[in-house]
């Protein structure tokens, strides 16, 4: 099992809250596609699998503001 530090995760995210988010999300995704379609390495935890994508850069992410609902 790999640790990763709160270090780590900032440094590309600027945030290690934001940073557990993005990857987060991008363990969802990975969870939703079907198993063939995985990428190599599925013998890794989809959550450590986001988190090394996250810190080599490989995730390309934005921040979008909330919209409000309207009264």
């Amino acid at each position: 099992m790999r640790v990763f530090t709160p270090e780590e995760v900032a440094k590309v995210t600027q945030s290690k809250y934001l940073g557990v988010l993005v990857a987060a999300r991008y363990a969802r995704e990975l969870n939703a596609l079907p198993r063939e379609t995985l990428p190599l390495g599925t013998e890794k935890k989809l959550t450590t699998r986001a988190l090394e994508a996250l810190t080599s850069g490989q995730i390309e992410f934005r921040l979008v503001k909330r919209r409000r609902a309207e009264e």
